[in-house]
């Protein structure tokens, strides 16, 4: 990596945190005049997602840090981008409570040290495999506070669930890595954690047969709130699965001990033509779900001679994952497994600029989207990390970034080469 390249969240030696929002807006408003790109960082638990940034000089956010506002029986929390999802994760908990899009951390598969923040959460807009039924980050995000490329503070949203008119800046921000406004400040919607979760799983179904259980346990009133489906190789890389001994499609329930006893016995019964099921207790279901949105049936720790591993994050039509799947499978030799009912691909191939145009060329095929999730810095630079966008949608987003950033000078190249 070259000097003026940085990882966005990598704690560069020269890295400043300011402590304060006024200090942070202080900070980029300087870097504004003076022209400098500014890498933004949290933690650095995320240093290797998508492009290097084109900045020698880092700002983190992890001093801005703290919730300050919590309301159980408002279900709102408000919290600096700095704090530590685990942190608020122990705060919740302790009142009942669990934030809805089940945030994944991907430190083992980025291998970084750093904690994820809940503004990487929200710049990143990452969501578990609750998404499924719950939605995506995006939509539980209430208010914010950032500081646009100018310096100035923008305020979003609010502190109640009915805030929003006009355009609405806290969907535009969230999942914007950073390269529109740094985040200061987030107001998450929680909601009351379940008492007890398991997951249903059967075992031996190919992947087509297996897309179709999901769907009908999506389709099913017993409020799935998890569907995967690992190939068997996926599957014996999990402890809590790998008695199994097979590939296993899974559906997940969470709610009060005996809705969640009599839901399961009932999606057992309406699945059974699917094969028998086995059920997992709340133990194993909160350890397998965890490592399904943390992605490590992937396993991608280094072995021998192996080449480098690069990870993509595909999104399809939920009847599309498993050709999409195979296709790869068959092409690049790629590791795979399908999360979201089928419709959210993780995929596995030989980090090489090659294998990278085939999976484009596979999902554009089938309807979907990308993202190059992990990958040497080489490849990194040299390709697309998410799909091109079509002219006009890519005459928007300049409009969007000039209007947040007008200098350009945060995360420069974060998403796309140039901007």
């Amino acid at each position: 990596m070259s000097e003026n390249l940085v990882a966005a969240d990598a704690e560069a030696p020269d890295t400043e945190a300011p402590a304060t929002e006024a200090g942070l807006a202080a900070r980029i408003r300087s870097a504004f005049e003076s022209g400098e790109p500014l890498a933004v960082c949290g933690h650095g638990s995320k240093a290797v997602m998508l492009r290097p940034v084109q900045a020698a000089h880092t700002v983190s956010t992890r001093h801005l840090s703290g919730v300050s506002l919590y309301s159980p029986s408002e279900l709102i929390l408000s919290a600096g981008a700095g704090t530590k999802v685990c942190e608020i994760e122990a705060i919740l908990a302790a009142q009942g409570q669990h934030l809805i899009a089940e945030p994944p951390d991907f430190s083992a598969l980025y291998g970084t040290g750093g904690a994820p923040t809940v503004g990487g959460m929200v710049a990143a807009n990452l969501a578990g495999s609750r998404r499924v039924a719950w939605g995506a980050t995006r939509d539980h995000v209430m208010g914010l506070r950032a500081v646009a490329g100018n310096g100035e503070v923008l305020r979003a949203g609010g502190r109640v669930l009915k805030n929003v008119t006009g355009l609405d800046i806290c969907k535009l921000l969230t999942g914007s890595h950073g390269t529109l406004a740094v985040l200061s400040e987030v107001t998450l919607k929680v909601l009351p954690a379940p008492e007890r979760r398991a997951t249903l799983a059967i075992v031996g179904l190919d992947p087509v047969r297996g897309v179709a259980a999901l769907a009908a346990a999506l389709g099913s009133p017993y409020a799935v709130s998890g569907a995967a489906y690992l190939p068997a190789e996926a599957a014996a890389r999990m402890p809590m699965l790998a008695w199994l001994g097979g590939s296993v499609t899974l559906a997940r329930i969470e709610d009060f001990a005996p809705s969640v006893v009599y839901r399961t016995d009932r999606l057992r019964g309406e699945l059974a033509s699917f094969g028998a099921g086995e059920v997992l207790d709340d133990g194993a279901t909160r350890a397998l779900w965890s490592a399904i949105g943390n992605v490590a049936p992937l396993a991608l720790e280094p072995s021998g001679d192996a080449p480098e591993q690069a990870v993509w994050r595909v999104s399809v039509r939920p009847s599309a994952g498993p050709a999409v799947a195979a296709a790869l499978a068959a092409a690049l030799g790629a590791r795979w497994f399908m999360d979201w009912g089928g419709g959210l691909v993780w995929i596995a191939a030989p980090a090489t600029s090659a294998a990278h145009a085939e999976v484009a060329r596979v999902v554009a095929a089938a309807g979907g989207v990308w993202i190059l999730m992990r990958a040497p810095d080489s490849l990194r630079v040299a390709v697309d990390v998410i799909p091109p966008e079509v002219t006009a949608l890519a005459r928007i987003s300049r409009r969007v970034k000039a209007a947040f950033d007008p200098k350009g000078i945060l995360n420069p190249g974060r998403m796309r080469a140039g901007m």
